[in-house]
C-alpha cells in the first residue's frame, strides 16, 4: 500500500523538500509534488496519482534504489528538518532554545553556530555519539564519526572557508548534491537554518562523515537539481 510517508521519503530522497516527514499531506507536501512532476514533464496538480508513483519509482531506480523503494531519513535529519526556517534574529527565543537543549550556552545571534546545530541535531537523535570537545569550530568535525569517500543522505560535511589551508568553515548535512554543488542543510545560512548549495571545490579533505555508532547507508549520492537552491559563499 502507498502511503503519504512513502510519498514524503521518496521526495526526499531526490532532493525534494516535502518538509517533515510525518505522514500527512500538507501543504509542503503538495508543493513537492509538484515540483517533481514539473520536472518530469507531468501534469502539474500537487496529486500523487499513478503516473506520478511511476515517475518516483523511475527516478528512484535511476539513482540506483530498487523501484518501490526509498531512503531512510537519518533521524539527525529529521531533527534538524523540524527546525528549517528558524532565523537568529527573527526566531532568536526558539532557535536558542533549541541549541540549549543539547547543552549548548551560544548566542546564535552573536556566535557562528553552524557546528553548534550540527552538534545539537545529532545529539538529540544519537544521545551517545561522540561528538568534538569544541564543535563551534567547524574543522574540528574532521574527528567525527568515521570518513566516507562518498557522501550519502545525511552525511555530515566539512568545508574551508576563505583559505583551504585555514581554519575557518562551515558544516552541516548532505542532502543532495549536483554537477557543481552539494546541497546543504545546515545552520547559519543566511542567519538561519536552510538548505542552500556550496561549491564542492569547498570541501575538506576528509570532509565527509558518518555517525560511528550508526549503521552505514546502503544508498550512495543524490542527484538533484538546485537551480532554485541560493549558492552561499560565507556561512559567518
Amino acid at each position: 500500500m502507498q502511503t503519504i510517508r512513502d510519498l514524503q521519503e521518496r521526495l526526499k530522497a531526490l532532493g525534494y523538500n516535502p518538509g517533515i516527514v510525518d505522514g500527512a499531506m500538507g501543504p509542503n507536501t503538495r508543493k513537492a509534488v509538484r515540483e517533481f512532476q514539473a520536472d518530469h514533464g507531468l501534469g502539474i496538480d500537487g496529486v500523487a496519482g499513478p503516473r506520478t508513483w511511476s515517475a518516483l519509482d523511475r527516478a528512484l531506480t535511476r539513482k540506483g534504489a530498487p523501484a518501490g523503494t526509498a531512503r531512510p531519513t537519518p533521524p539527525w535529519v529529521d531533527e534538524m528538518m523540524r527546525r528549517k526556517g528558524l532565523h537568529e534574529g527573527r526566531d532568536h527565543a526558539s532557535l536558542s532554545a533549541w541549541l540549549r537543549s543539547a547543552g549548548s550556552a551560544v548566542d546564535p545571534a552573536r556566535t557562528p553556530w553552524c557546528g553548534d546545530a550540527v552538534e545539537t541535531a545529532i545529539l538529540r537523535a544519537l544521545p551517545d555519539e561522540p561528538v568534538p570537545a569544541n564543535p563551534m569550530a567547524s574543522i574540528n568535525w574532521l574527528k567525527f564519526g568515521r570518513e566516507m569517500k562518498t557522501p550519502a543522505f545525511g552525511a555530515v560535511l566539512v568545508f574551508w572557508r576563505g583559505s583551504k589551508s585555514g581554519w575557518q568553515g562551515h558544516v552541516g548535512f548532505y542532502v543532495g548534491e549536483d554537477a557543481t554543488h552539494y546541497h546543504v542543510l545546515g545552520g547559519n545560512q543566511s542567519n538561519a537554518i536552510t538548505i542552500t548549495k556550496i561549491q564542492k571545490g569547498r570541501l575538506r579533505d576528509g570532509g565527509i562523515r558518518w555517525p560511528a555508532g550508526f549503521p552505514l547507508p546502503a544508498g550512495g549520492r543524490v542527484i538533484a537539481d538546485g537551480g532554485r537552491l541560493v549558492e552561499t559563499t560565507n556561512e559567518a
